[in-house]
């Protein structure tokens, strides 16, 4: 989707399509006393892409999904990712993750920047840390856009795709997929657009959005992500080429991506055109 030049105030260009979150609104009284901050003004923001509440040290956000933010809290919890800083959540006054919709978290600081390879590398340690994570049963029976997109890719269920909106390119692009031997793990395949860096670059994690996938196609969807939507350098898929199985990844993230795209309201021939540059790149490498 077309966006900003790096160098803009949010520096990263622009972010793929994806299912809407939920709006901010307002913050309700009853849910700043839940999570401790009653007395706290609370101060709009927009952290890592997303509308939120400032309150003193706490951050209070809307939730789209009650059991996968509850999910996520439970695993940032104790979670420890070298060199990564986390956003670890907060409970409510009688022990919750979520409050009426809203979920809580210390307050990290950062900015969105054009990094890709420190969120590839952020990636690759956060997956390392969550290789023994069983797997969440929030993802059983998963039907939403993102799981129905991820499983086309691989090739486990068969979409109608609008041809203007990326159903051609995907056809043509599908024809290249071949098996692979990699195992799934929980993954976070979100995370372009949604690592915030500090005045010394230190990366940072809100939460997480679960996947049962290999890990290098979550790292190989930051690369697809930022070839389309950030004006990554060309060099960046290279610079990745030594994770298993990098072509195929590569290929199913673009898959992924096209799919969604796709399917989203919002997607257009107009909006197609980061990732029409990012499946070209992808389609000589297979």
């Amino acid at each position: 989707m077309p966006g900003r030049r790096a160098g803009s105030v949010r520096r990263v260009t622009a972010v793929p399509l994806r299912p809407s979150t939920a709006p901010a609104g307002s913050l309700p009284p009853h849910v700043r006393t839940a999570f401790g901050v009653k007395d706290e003004i609370p101060r709009p923001v927009v952290w890592a892409g997303r509308p939120a509440w400032h309150c003193g040290d706490v951050l209070i956000r809307p939730v789209a999904d009650n059991a996968v933010a509850a999910w996520s809290a439970g695993v940032l919890e104790t979670l420890q990712v070298d060199g990564v800083r986390l956003a670890h959540p907060v409970r409510s006054s009688d022990g919750r993750w979520i409050v009426a919709g809203w979920a809580a978290s210390r307050f990290v600081t950062g900015t969105l920047e054009p990094r890709y390879d420190a969120v590839v590398t952020a990636a690759e340690a956060l997956h390392a840390a969550m290789a023994r994570v069983e797997r969440p049963r929030v993802l059983d029976d998963r039907d939403d856009l993102l799981a129905t997109s991820a499983a086309a890719a691989f090739g486990e269920v068969r979409l109608a795709l609008d041809p203007a909106t990326g159903g051609n390119l995907y056809a043509q692009l599908a024809a290249y997929r071949t098996p692979v031997r990699l195992a799934p793990q929980v993954v976070h395949p979100e995370l372009f657009g949604a690592v915030l860096f500090d005045d010394v670059g230190a990366p940072a994690i809100v939460d997480l959005a679960p996947a049962w996938r290999p890990r290098e196609w979550a790292a190989a969807v930051v690369v697809v992500d930022a070839l389309a939507w950030g004006g990554a350098d060309d060099g960046l898929l290279e610079r990745w080429s030594h994770l298993a199985e990098w072509p195929q990844m590569t290929l199913r993230a673009v898959l992924y991506r096209l799919a969604l795209h796709a399917q989203h309201p919002e997607g257009s021939a107009r909006t197609l055109g980061g990732l029409e540059r990012a499946a070209g790149l992808v389609s000589a490498l297979v």
